[in-house]
């Protein structure tokens, strides 16, 4: 058996508001949560955000003196996976 998806919960709180709402724009923050575990579109947004700062500093540190590779290896980042080192031969 499949059982609920993931974001099932999300789905039933949008549909028991829709079946109350007057008008369907009462129910946006719940339609956003569905559409965000669905997508995660915010979720993704903060990643790269988050990657893109490690990165401005890395490259802030680098300019000081450290090697890149030296930042990278050290960045916390990178071992939860929210940068993905690339192979060189990966382009």
């Amino acid at each position: 058996t499949l059982g609920r998806s993931r974001c099932f919960a999300y789905w039933q709180e949008f549909q028991k508001c829709y079946a109350r709402a007057d008008a369907p724009q009462e129910c946006k923050l719940q339609a956003d949560d569905y559409l965000e575990c669905l997508h995660h579109r915010k979720e993704i947004a903060r990643a790269n955000a988050v990657k893109a700062e490690f990165i401005r500093q890395a490259e802030h540190q680098a300019k000081e003196g450290r090697k890149a590779a030296d930042v990278l290896a050290e960045g916390v980042i990178v071992g939860v996976g929210l940068i993905r080192r690339d192979e060189p031969n990966s382009q």
